[in-house]
């Protein structure tokens, strides 16, 4: 309302302005504008009724030094370009590939990080109509085309990943709020699948595809109702967070098939989930206008932060930020400008050392460890908003006590978005020690935990009881580690025992027709009234949780934004117009922001 009024006095001028750096306790991130990728025309696209533009980022480890390739979508078309960051302007007058498409549009994608060399990668492509392509834009081959008759979901591609450690497993969801299993190796069939229940839930179901050959998809989940929008793999892969249209987060042990938590918006649907890199939070957003930081271990929400004014797109964390805080309890007497200049600036130089100063001192000294977790977000309001999430929200009822900050970026030679890169100390009393962290290479399970919020009996329970270790490996390290062919072998009465005693809902069905499998899928999608999860632990009420305020939230498109990636120089925003934004991370600004800088019109700084 203050904003409105401060314009139609005319004083929202600078308001509206956007923004073209913006400043924050790092330093000033700043926009290349030559480093701008868009269609090689750069008019901007009429996005109306066309999917969101995304981008794919992969590294093909090219001698030369500059290995990173660029994939996005803007409406029929699909470019793959060499990506060329904060180190020269980008050309666009030579996409490595280009293509256009008829009766459908790109509506996400992804790289394989495990195959891609400088001669060939596999990328996985979603459409409209529901088909999934498999092609290598290096090749300039299309390698198959899954779905392709659309018998097995007619409906919108709303997400695709490469199952992580895989090189032929991907997963597919679309808008009729399933979620398919898939292997490149195997066909779709040329006539409908039949299925087989495999397990039950609360509002949710996994089918096995039933064919006499092995056949995709190789599992069929059907997850909330409505929508499936966005899911997001744990930083070690046994983890899967979804997020519906129906407002749920639902976090499943990947591994066993298990439902491990959830939680619900305040209002509206979900639009998009993230991990921490230590896999100990999951961050949503959607049309609550709100980001909603939900406890892995604990399952509850501990946190929601406010700054956007209109649907949250986009989540990610900032795996390159990251403040590694040694709490000392201590007198402190000067002011807090002095207490700022103990905050130390991180370059690649002191990045290496971050993990190796965790070790030493989970080995040599008692005081905790912690971390203090940045992650962004981009909304259809046309706004970035960045947010850190710090030990006074995680740990509300530890002791007072100024932190001396360490380091403030994650290893520069660290894996590619998605893998982790933290390392904590253990101080916990015991309570979560059950509890599998979806992270790996850490040396301890949880952040201290000696002082944490309280939290129901039942919510605990729920908690211990499905991070329970199954009675055998999992379902999908079967798949990946054994192949396609023996997991298809495996048969149900197999599965079924293994996970029994965990799974009291079990129960095996024989032969079920696609037709009656669905109204199957009816029974177990049952209506929650949102007036009944308000004040649970599903959803506290606002003034029951902390309520974040964004460190920056600024204006930096015309149209809505869709596309949110922190890279180790910089971090990447797209908007719906086709616009990809490279912004200059502080200290990386080279030769060529310089002739930016001369050549473009001033920004706004805030």
């Amino acid at each position: 309302m203050l904003i409105s009024k401060m314009a139609a006095e005319g004083g929202g001028k600078e308001m509206n302005e956007i923004k073209t750096q913006f400043t924050t306790r790092e330093g000033v991130y700043k926009l290349l504008t030559h480093s701008e990728y868009s269609r090689p025309n750069r008019v901007p696209f009429n996005s109306q009724g066309s999917n969101p533009v995304k981008v794919s980022f992969v590294n093909v480890n090219d001698q030369s030094g500059n290995g990173d390739r660029i994939c996005f979508n803007v409406g029929r078309e699909l470019y793959f370009y060499i990506y060329k960051g904060v180190r020269k302007a980008a050309d666009l007058s030579k996409p490595i590939d280009k293509r256009i498409y008829k009766g459908t549009q790109p509506t996400c994608h992804d790289f394989n990080h495990l195959t891609a060399t400088a001669e060939s990668v596999s990328l996985l492509v979603g459409f409209s109509a529901g088909q999934v392509q498999l092609i290598d834009p290096i090749k300039k081959e299309t390698s198959k085309l899954f779905n392709e008759e659309r018998l097995i979901d007619k409906s919108r591609v709303t997400c695709v990943k490469w199952v992580p450690g895989s090189e032929s497993l991907f997963l597919v969801s679309h808008a009729s709020g399933n979620l398919y299993l898939y292997n490149v190796e195997h066909t779709c069939g040329t006539t409908a699948p039949h299925y087989q229940l495999l397990k039950q839930g609360e509002n949710y179901s996994v089918h096995t595809c039933k064919s006499k050959s092995t056949r995709n998809p190789l599992l069929k989940w059907t997850v909330g109702e409505g929508a499936l929008n966005e899911f997001a793999f744990s930083p070690d892969g046994k983890f899967l967070a979804c997020v519906s249209q129906d407002g749920f987060l639902r976090v499943f042990n990947f591994d066993a098939v298990e439902l491990h938590g959830t939680m619900k918006s305040y209002f509206g649907g979900l639009l998009c989930v993230c991990w921490s890199p230590d896999g100990k939070y999951i961050v949503a957003g959607g049309e609550d206008d709100l980001v909603t930081v939900w406890s892995f271990l604990d399952c509850r929400v501990i946190a929601r932060g406010h700054g956007h004014k209109s649907w949250v797109s986009v989540v990610a964390f900032d795996h390159y930020t990251t403040s590694v805080e040694e709490s000392e309890p201590m007198e402190f007497s000067g002011s807090d400008e002095d207490f700022q200049d103990q905050m130390i600036h991180f370059g690649r130089d002191r990045a290496n050392s971050t993990q190796s100063r965790l070790s030493k001192r989970n080995s040599t000294d008692s005081r905790p460890v912690s971390v203090t977790y940045r992650f962004g977000s981009v909304g259809q309001d046309t706004q970035l908003c960045l947010w850190d999430l710090t030990e006074d929200i995680l740990f509300p009822h530890l002791p007072l006590s100024r932190t001396r900050t360490h380091t403030n970026v994650m290893n520069a030679s660290s894996p590619p978005p998605g893998a982790p890169v933290i390392t904590t100390t253990n101080t916990t009393n015991g309570n979560n020690s059950g509890a599998n962290t979806p992270g790996v290479n850490s040396v301890s399970s949880s952040l201290p935990r000696s002082n944490s919020l309280p939290h129901s009996a039942n919510n605990t329970a729920t908690a211990n009881s499905s991070n329970k270790p199954s009675g055998g490996s999992g379902i999908m390290d079967s798949a990946i580690a054994t192949g396609v062919s023996k997991f298809a072998t495996l048969s149900l009465h197999d599965r079924k025992e293994r996970h029994d005693k965990d799974h009291k809902r079990n129960h095996s069905m024989g032969h079920i027709s696609s037709k009656s499998s669905d109204k199957l899928n009816l029974l177990t999608k049952s209506k929650t009234d949102p007036a009944k999860t308000l004040g649970t632990l599903l959803c506290p009420r606002m003034e029951d949780v902390p309520l974040l305020e964004p460190l920056i939230c600024k204006k930096i498109a015309h149209e809505r934004l869709t596309v949110l990636i922190f890279l180790e120089d910089c971090l990447v925003t797209a908007c719906q117009e086709g616009f990809i934004c490279t912004w200059a991370r502080p200290g990386k600004v080279g030769l060529l922001s310089s002739q930016n800088q001369a050549s473009s019109p001033s920004g706004t700084v805030v």
